[in-house]
């Protein structure tokens, strides 16, 4: 059993949005559009065929590089879509059935379970704060402050590490759901090795290894470290409203991530659709105005985090001495 770490300390933070935000603001904030769920949907399996396609298509490394960038961003990105069904923010009303069958297509590019996904990031909201039962802090966060160990993140050595995280935490679970997980987590694999067995076959090694081992294995572990970054590792541990980054809103990582940039935000109210978490940001402004937040963009993060060698889950402008601005004077957000 689990304490509700974060409910036990935000009780005047829940009081304080409250305030910071009207009953108009609030229902609107919250309304779900699946029209608008389900266009970046398409949009997504479109960038996802587009690429696969220029990938099997172009040799030149100054065309399939980046396209490879672009599909590992885009598998990655089907893990946001996931999300969205787990906080039941696609449908109007909740849709059972509807919601198991898109967990499981969105589950299955990123290689994962959804259920596993399910279970563990709700665990971690309802325990965000506590280094013990968040499932992500516990078993997920780099132990070892060090580069090396930090940059193996962003290098195939994500999954074993990834897993082994999992699997540590899949133990506390009843039975059913673990053999759930494991069933899942089978589906996916066979389906990756089935995508890349067809492109082997039909257009050669050489293909199958640019659009699907080298986005899979080698740019999904950079899209998942950077997005990583950007949720909770500069905080403030003495005040549960600072206990995630504020990320400045960018056009370029809104589209980058499908808006999983406003992670603090999405923490604050984990009921509004992704599409709208841009309005919660330009709403907040006066509220993270009055309680000093910090501004952080994933430029500073990476410095930060690899040539400062900051821990995560602390106050990095603390540790280092030099104070971030407080205010962001210009704030790009779509």
């Amino acid at each position: 059993m689990k304490s509700h770490h974060y409910t036990q300390h935000s009780a005047g933070l829940r009081a304080e949005l409250g305030a910071a935000l009207s009953r108009e603001q609030m229902r609107d904030l919250h309304r779900k559009q699946p029209v608008r769920h389900f266009a970046v949907t398409i949009r997504q399996f479109g960038i996802l065929a587009l690429a696969t396609w220029g990938l099997i298509r172009f040799e030149n490394p100054l065309i399939w590089v980046p396209l490879a960038f672009v599909q590992g961003f885009t598998i990655f990105n089907f893990t946001v879509l996931l999300h969205e069904v787990v906080h039941h923010t696609v449908f109007a009303r909740r849709r059972r059935a509807a919601e198991r069958l898109l967990g499981y297509l969105y589950a299955i590019p990123s290689g994962i379970s959804a259920s596993q996904f399910t279970r563990w990031h709700l665990d971690h909201h309802a325990e965000l704060g506590s280094d013990d039962e968040d499932p992500k802090r516990a078993h997920l966060s780099p132990k070892v402050n060090a580069r090396w160990y930090k940059l193996l993140y962003c290098t195939p050595a994500l999954f074993p590490i990834y897993f082994r995280a999992a699997r540590r935490e899949s133990a506390t679970y009843p039975a059913p759901l673990q053999r759930a997980i494991a069933r899942e987590r089978k589906v996916s694999m066979l389906a990756h090795i089935a995508a890349i067995a067809i492109v082997w076959y039909v257009f050669g090694f050489y293909a199958a290894l640019r659009t699907n081992i080298i986005p899979v294995f080698f740019i999904f572990p950079i899209a998942f470290t950077l997005n990583r970054l950007g949720q909770h590792y500069d905080i403030d541990p003495s005040d549960p409203a600072k206990w995630g980054t504020l990320m400045k809103g960018h056009w370029f990582w809104d589209f980058a991530f499908l808006n999983s940039n406003y992670h603090l935000e999405h923490h604050y109210f984990p009921g509004v659709p992704l599409y709208r978490l841009p309005e919660v940001q330009r709403a907040l402004l006066p509220f993270y105005e009055r309680k000093q937040m910090r501004w952080q963009s994933y430029g500073r993060l990476v410095y930060g985090w690899l040539i400062e060698n900051h821990a995560p889950h602390t106050d990095w402008s603390a540790s280092s001495g030099t104070p971030r601005p407080r205010v962001a004077p210009q704030i790009h957000l779509q």
